[in-house]
């Protein structure tokens, strides 16, 4: 994607930025990936710190691509705090859910017994939940996609860690709302701003 195109996307967003000063000195690729750079790092390793000390799952692979979306394209309706909180929370009872249809929501994660008929239709189930309720409720989160997969898969399944991969996702939507806003950026505190036409 050529400059001219990324600042088609960014444009509005960086107009009332404080880090105007860095984009009218610097093309606006480099300026959006020190920003992604800084505080991708910063906001993992925080939470990567929290799961350290506690021996908790407040860091799960999920979590990155909700980083990235908060910080390179935080205006965008998917990106938001309503959205994020509520995809992952769907994801979670989703993939939940799936376990207890299937009867396994005590069986060992399909990285050590492998993918049977059972885990097939547990993964499937959550996936397909996830997307369509998503969809209905006007929460997409994409990355909400993988977290109902972690659940199904039985990578985290205790529910005492669901609630904590919700809650380390609150944590990670705070800090995005401080950065964001820090930098200038209109980004919401709960809800995106209204669409004219489209779904979700």
């Amino acid at each position: 994607m050529s400059d001219d195109a990324d600042h088609g996307r960014t444009g509005g967003a960086f107009g009332r930025l404080r880090l105007k000063r860095p984009l009218d000195r610097y093309p606006e690729r480099p300026v959006w990936a020190a920003f992604m750079l800084v505080n991708g790092f910063l906001s993992i390793a925080i939470l990567a710190a929290v799961a350290m000390v506690s021996s908790t799952p407040f860091v799960f692979p999920s979590l990155g691509p909700t980083a990235f979306l908060f910080f390179t394209n935080p205006t965008l309706p998917a990106a938001s705090p309503r959205n994020t909180m509520i995809g992952h929370a769907i994801g979670i009872l989703c993939g939940y859910g799936a376990l207890l249809a299937t009867g396994l929501e005590s069986a060992a994660p399909a990285t050590v017994t492998g993918v049977d008929w059972r885990r097939m239709l547990a993964a499937s189930l959550s996936l397909a939940l996830t997307g369509a309720l998503m969809v209905l409720l006007r929460t997409a989160h994409p990355p909400a996609g993988a977290t109902t997969l972690i659940v199904s898969l039985g990578i985290v399944t205790r529910p005492l860690y669901l609630a904590i991969i919700e809650l380390a996702v609150g944590l990670l939507t705070l800090q995005a709302i401080a950065i964001d806003r820090l930098a200038g950026i209109d980004y919401p505190l709960w809800a995106p701003g209204r669409k004219k036409a489209g779904a979700p």
